[in-house]
């Protein structure tokens, strides 16, 4: 396979400065790193030729060679090749932490220490619970009752894992450290332990009840407080019911994630209320007063004006959902008004809509309303 041509490798220009050489090479060898590619021959192939590429750029000499005479420039200069003295200035490469960099990417001491320490007690998982909750307890707010399973600390042997009289030993792997450290090319990584995962230490007779993992799971039973105007899809979230964290580590959390059933006549946008008000065309071409119930079941007086037209929407002020931690302030309640024409008549009646439609003066030959004045 012929060579591709250095710049083209880093993905630079010949005018590229030391530091875009440097920038270009680090996005390459993290993304192509063997450890983070195992058994990808083409990952590992493009790992070397990147190297490759930045041995000889990085070098002003060897760069200079490379300009002037391409390939054969720099046959005869050492390299290219896995010099691993071309690499001793990592830390200027990928930075003060790029031990950092390089353990997140491939596996490497996770929660243990810069220093190679053992990683200490790891935090539970955090668990989801999924609660549909009443239209009207989502508006105005309420308690409830909620069941779940939860890893809890093991009672037997209070979250350490060991039977009770025995203890750990130290994990004859990492000589204690909960790290192991392997080299790949002019690469050192560590990583756990997989002997003790990280810990440090092994026990030698785990506990019965929990099988040495120091949690047991287990019927969890609270009551969940519902703030009152909290939206569909809003999560609340409990601090510490969640899983208990093994070998005696700190519990996570429990989110709680609210759906909202739908309510028969209501509907909800952001804090306010709408709802739909049957009246009789006469009321509409009359006008009057009607009483109408808010949600939370109050008689209001609405006034409806003579001529109210279909459709028509009036506000009620501060009857709707009340503003979530918004220290009572609430939003509003809209009423649609839906004129209703009666579909069986009386011949009296039918009788005295013929009068009135003699004496208003019907159109039979209407024109369409223009669809702005709608």
């Amino acid at each position: 396979m012929s060579k591709r041509d250095y710049y083209e490798v880093l993905g630079i220009e010949k005018s590229a400065a030391p530091d875009e050489i440097k920038k270009a090479y680090r996005k390459l060898a993290i993304k192509y790193h063997p450890d983070r590619n195992q058994n990808n021959t083409e990952a590992e192939h493009k790992f070397k030729e990147a190297t490759e590429a930045y041995e000889v750029l990085s070098d002003a000499q060897k760069k200079q060679a490379y300009d002037q005479y391409g390939f054969s420039g720099v046959d005869n200069m050492g390299g290219p090749g896995f010099n691993a003295s071309a690499f001793s200035g990592f830390e200027d490469i990928f930075g003060g932490d790029f031990s950092s960099i390089f353990d997140s990417f491939f596996g490497g001491a996770g929660g243990q220490s810069r220093g190679g320490g053992r990683r200490g007690p790891a935090r539970g998982s955090d668990l989801r619970y999924d609660m549909e909750v009443e239209f009207k307890d989502a508006v105005y707010g309420d308690k409830v009752d909620v069941e779940y399973y939860r890893q809890h600390s093991c009672d037997v042997c209070h979250g350490s894992g060991a039977e009770s009289g025995t203890g750990s030993k130290t994990c004859p792997t990492c000589g204690g450290s909960g790290q192991v450290r392997r080299s790949s090319g002019f690469f050192s990584i560590a990583q756990p332990c997989s002997t003790c995962q990280g810990e440090g230490t092994i026990i030698e007779n785990p506990c019965s009840a929990c099988r040495g993992r120091g949690v047991v799971k287990e019927r969890q039973k609270l009551k969940v407080t519902i703030p009152a105007g909290i939206a569909p899809g809003k999560r609340i979230r409990l601090e510490g019911q969640g899983d208990a964290g093994p070998k005696g580590g700190p519990s996570g959390d429990l989110y709680v994630y609210i759906h909202i059933k739908e309510h028969i006549t209501f509907e909800r946008e952001g804090y306010d209320l709408y709802c739909v008000i049957p009246i009789s065309m006469t009321q509409a071409a009359l006008g009057g007063d009607i009483f109408v119930r808010t949600l939370d079941d109050k008689k209001i007086k609405l006034k409806i004006t003579a001529g109210t037209q279909n459709g028509k929407m009036l506000r009620i002020r501060n009857e709707g959902v009340p503003v979530l931690h918004g220290s009572g302030r609430k939003g509003d309640m809209y009423v649609k008004l839906s004129i209703q024409i009666p579909k069986k008549l009386s011949s009296k009646q039918k009788d005295i809509l013929k009068n009135f439609s003699e004496e208003y003066g019907e159109d039979t030959e209407p024109s369409p309303i223009r669809l702005k004045e709608l």
